[in-house]
């Protein structure tokens, strides 16, 4: 699995006009990735990497701040582009391995006691947010 984080101060997620996901204030931006081999386990620990990642202001996490998290769907991030001009897709799962996998990310953080909003799986999202600082991690587990 593979996430871009962002530390944000707001973010929201729009599909056919409608905000489907919205966090305010400072929190996480979650792009996440799964591939063919993912498993349960891994988006677990994808979870648990998510509300521990101390990269809030103060250098707190979520968990210490009590800030929300955004997690958004995103195949792309497993693209692959290092041939050609045009990426290929083949690293990434389909949505039916894919999209358990999401939700058992958000599960787990929800378990965890985090608050989660989401985008919609499979659709046309637009995601919108304040990067702040900017601050930006790419995590793989």
């Amino acid at each position: 699995m593979r996430a871009v984080v962002q530390r944000v101060d707001g973010a929201k997620v729009v599909v056919d006009g409608e905000t489907v996901g919205e966090i305010e204030g400072e929190g996480l931006c979650a792009l996440v990735g799964v591939g063919h081999d993912d498993t349960p386990e891994q988006a677990a620990k994808l979870a648990r990497k998510l509300w521990g990642l101390r990269i809030l202001s103060g250098e707190r996490s979520c968990s210490e701040a009590g800030a929300p998290l955004l997690v958004v769907s995103q195949f792309t991030l497993l693209g692959d582009a290092r041939k050609g001009r045009r990426p290929t897709w083949q690293a990434a799962a389909p949505g039916e391995v894919a999209e358990p996998l999401v939700d058992e990310v958000c599960a787990r953080l929800r378990d965890l006691g985090a608050e989660v909003a989401t985008g919609r799986f499979g659709a046309a999202m637009r995601v919108s947010l304040t990067n702040d600082g900017p601050f930006t991690v790419l995590l793989d587990v």
